[in-house]
């Protein structure tokens, strides 16, 4: 955890990846592999800070992606096995991508055909993104491929059995932020509608996708392992699994200034970081992020709602309370920010990118990457 000498150190806003924290989460997810023989791979979308890449390849068996960029950084950064799968590929991509990737995924039998035999003559591995139809979490349809309507994984109406040349298996992303019950469920239902496809000898492997809180307290990785090993035993197939969140899960925090506080009903701290800017999933999920030696509005004396320096009016991170009251110059450290934030950041009213920073096991700091204003200009 950082201290308030490395907090009031910091150039503000910044992102801060706790190293310490990161290499906990990995060694748990090293310890699925090898009880069980699973590879485990990072799902760059949630988490691609690929200066940690060298650590993390010292744990995890390889790279997830979800496009060129993505797997062009697997495949620099990472070296080892690199699976990708997009809604569709385009033309003037595939053939890049296929040199980085050891596993091309397909979402539908017309992708398959247009480049099956690219991928095979290139040596690599097929996959097919089924869709199992089985809906395990609620209230979050933006993060659920199996809404009705899904465009993502075929559903076992639009199978094609009889054109499964070249496929060496399959795969299905249907979690988020979930424990392994419904990992056990979903597996119920994809033996039920495509255990048939299992079972065919050409079938190799199957990749469980992501979602998986693995490294969450209170996680059931027992129950994990157990169906891990009855996709081994009962199909003789190879398991992947893809988390992002659980490899950088609660490694990460950013840390922000107040830099001014007015008065509406409330009172208000303008930040100099944005929900909208540096933490979008805040608005988007949406979800209130953890803020260290904060409470519930009303729990601590003090009730501040946090908002930001941009124009849009609901760029606000929500109301905390504190013991003291905040003023101009305060610090603030929210907590379980490396992921899903650097990676979705923008520029948005020209705020600046926040640094990110390495907080290393011997307790010292390092600045990974600063942000200026060309970041800003040449995006555009």
């Amino acid at each position: 955890m950082l201290n308030q000498k490395i907090i009031d150190g910091l150039k503000t806003p910044c992102y801060v990846i706790d190293e310490s924290a990161l290499i906990r989460n990995l060694e748990i997810l090293h310890g699925v592999e090898q009880r069980t023989g699973a590879r485990i791979l990072l799902a760059q979308k949630a988490f691609s800070c690929w200066q940690l890449y060298p650590l993390i390849s010292r744990y995890l068996s390889g790279t997830a992606c979800s496009g060129l960029y993505e797997a062009r950084l697997g495949s620099e950064e990472m070296g080892r096995e690199n699976h990708v799968f997009s809604a569709a590929y385009r033309e003037n991509e595939i053939d890049e991508i296929i040199s980085y990737c050891g596993h091309i995924i397909f979402n539908s039998f017309t992708q398959l055909r247009r480049y099956r035999e690219r991928v095979l003559s290139a040596g690599k591995n097929i996959g097919l993104r089924i869709n199992p139809e089985c809906s395990t979490q609620e209230g979050h349809e933006i993060y659920d491929p199996c809404y009705p309507g899904s465009r993502l994984g075929i559903t076992r109406k639009h199978f094609r059995e009889d054109d499964l040349y070249g496929v060496s298996g399959l795969h299905f992303h249907t979690l988020c932020e979930q424990d392994s019950d419904a990992l056990e469920t979903t597996l119920n239902a994809v033996e039920e509608r495509f255990g048939d496809i299992l079972s065919l000898e050409q079938i190799k492997w199957i990749n469980l996708g992501g979602g998986h809180h693995i490294t969450r307290e209170g996680y059931d990785i027992p129950r994990l392992e157990r169906c891990i090993a009855r996709l081994r035993e009962r199909y003789g197939l190879e398991v992947w699994l893809e988390p992002g969140e659980a490899a950088a899960l609660n490694a990460g925090y950013l840390v922000t200034e107040v830099l001014d506080i007015v008065h509406n009903d409330m009172p208000i701290a303008i930040l100099d970081t944005s929900a909208a800017c540096h933490m979008p999933d805040v608005l988007e999920m949406p979800y209130r992020p953890p803020l260290f030696g904060s409470g519930t509005p009303g729990e601590k004396k003090y009730t501040f709602r946090l908002g930001s320096q941009t124009c849009l009016s609901g760029d606000a991170v929500g109301e905390y309370s504190f013991d003291s009251p905040l003023e101009a110059g305060s610090r603030l450290v929210f907590g379980d920010m490396a992921i899903y934030s650097m990676v979705k950041n923008n520029t948005f009213n020209g705020m600046p990118l926040p640094d990110i920073v390495l907080l290393r096991t011997d307790g010292g700091t390092e600045i990974l990457r600063r942000f200026g204003y060309d970041d800003f200009k040449y995006r555009l």
